[in-house]
């Protein structure tokens, strides 16, 4: 007869639904599993389409992306870069893809005064679920202010995550605190490669002429010559930690490339400040503070060549003493 720690233990080692599932979802368990894609489970609307919160049958929580029709990029682009580009990635620091969804349905639509059946592409993509939400919601507007320490462990997170996606290589393309999420215990996982760029092993850079991106991030050898490459992440991410560091958010108004946000934390943020701003952080912790403003302004440098590399920005969060990439 089986006892309760037997069965306990069965229970333990029973793998969870989601683990069981293919990769490629059918559109009908999606729409079970979030409820019709209710409004009670919109976790939040963005430019690219809106997310909800799928509870599979054994009580998991996933993230489920219902790409938008009229989003700035195609939904067959956004789809195909997500899915080619980070169903691979497996790192701590990168949301992890669990499953996609590409299905025709039958709808009657409207077409020139007639109503017609037609085949309608339904693209989705479904993630692991980090409760805590993005790290824009958790900078500004959560009202209690993180501690020093949580947001040095977040940027060196964020860096490591970076660190990776360059490793294969990936341009993420738009790096801000709304696609960082972060789980339980505040570890950082980059999100959002809608806009991602896969670079041959021998690219350094390409060139576009259609520029797409967040505001207030866009680096601007991109903005105004198309030009991509790791060193456009770089600028987005000086920006993200300088905002992280700081505290204070990046509001771009008519400045695609947050020349007065940058110009600011330049001119304010002296070791004096510093000291002001964290009255109780002892010499080592001051001294990450002053790293970071140091490295977030190093990556904002306006000629992209003398950017740091990711590897050198991780080398000096832990501190290592690297030299700047030329």
């Amino acid at each position: 007869m089986a006892t309760n720690a037997s069965r306990g233990k069965a229970e333990e080692n029973k793998p969870s639904v989601l683990s069981t599932l293919p990769k490629e979802l059918p559109l009908d368990f999606l729409k079970t599993i979030t409820d019709q894609f209710s409004e009670e489970r919109n976790l939040g609307t963005g430019a690219f389409g809106t997310v909800y919160k799928g509870i599979v049958p054994d009580g998991e929580t996933i993230a489920v992306k219902k790409l938008a029709e009229n989003s700035p990029v195609a939904r067959d682009k956004l789809f195909t870069n997500e899915v080619q580009n980070i169903m691979a990635l497996n790192h701590e620091n990168v949301v992890r893809l669990v499953g996609y969804c590409h299905e025709a349905q039958k709808k009657v639509v409207q077409n020139n005064g007639r109503y017609i059946v037609a085949d309608i592409v339904e693209s989705l993509l479904c993630y692991e679920h980090l409760p805590k939400g993005s790290l824009q919601k958790n900078l500004f507007e959560v009202p209690d202010k993180m501690d020093w320490d949580t947001r040095f462990k977040i940027i060196k997170g964020i860096c490591n995550g970076l660190l990776f996606v360059h490793s294969i290589p990936i341009v993420h393309m738009d790096l801000k605190p709304e696609n960082i999420l972060l789980d339980d215990n505040m570890v950082p996982k980059i999100a959002d490669f809608g806009l991602s760029r896969l670079f041959g092993q021998e690219q350094t850079r390409m060139n576009t002429q259609n520029v797409v991106g967040s505001y207030g991030y866009i680096a601007p050898e991109y903005l105004y010559r198309g030009e991509i490459s790791t060193k456009s992440d770089i600028y987005s991410l000086g920006l993200l930690i300088m905002e992280t560091t700081t505290g204070q958010k990046n509001c771009p108004s008519n400045e695609p490339s947050a020349v007065q946000f940058i110009r600011n934390v330049r001119e304010k943020w002296t070791e004096l400040h510093i000291a002001t701003r964290y009255p109780s952080l002892n010499a080592d912790r001051l001294q990450q503070v002053k790293r970071c403003i140091q490295i977030g302004l190093e990556c904002v440098e306006i000629d992209r060549q003398k950017r740091p590399a990711i590897e050198n920005i991780v080398d000096k969060l832990n501190g290592r003493c690297a030299s700047r990439s030329e």
